[in-house]
């Protein structure tokens, strides 16, 4: 059994970002090819932001460190540290209203 602390992992992260020139780094934390589940740990600093995309299959958000917007369609989605969301089905942006890390867990349907 693999256990990780995810707040560490998202403190580390989030060191990570600040030092980035994209001020944005990442690490998976469980998945890849061989599994159908991916989780991901995202940290932002301040003020960047993950561009539009496509919403995947079915996805969910939580925030481990800061504050985010995830903006889809009209609508905008403000999340602090304890807060999870169910990603719509539509294209979205991740604003990181504050220094932030999330857990950005993704179901692969398709494997």
């Amino acid at each position: 059994m693999e256990s990780t602390n995810l707040t560490d992992l998202a403190v580390r992260q989030l060191d990570a970002a600040r030092e980035a020139s994209s001020g944005r780094a990442a690490v998976t934390v469980h998945g890849g090819r061989e599994h159908r589940l991916r989780q991901t740990v995202i940290a932002l600093r301040a003020g960047e932001r993950l561009g539009e995309h496509d919403a995947p299959d079915e996805a969910t958000l939580q925030v481990l460190e800061g504050e985010v917007a995830l903006h889809a369609g009209g609508d905008t989605w403000r999340g602090r540290v304890g807060d999870h969301l169910a990603i719509p089905q539509q294209r979205h942006d991740l604003e990181a209203l504050s220094d932030a890390a999330v857990l950005l867990t993704v179901a692969n349907h398709e494997r």
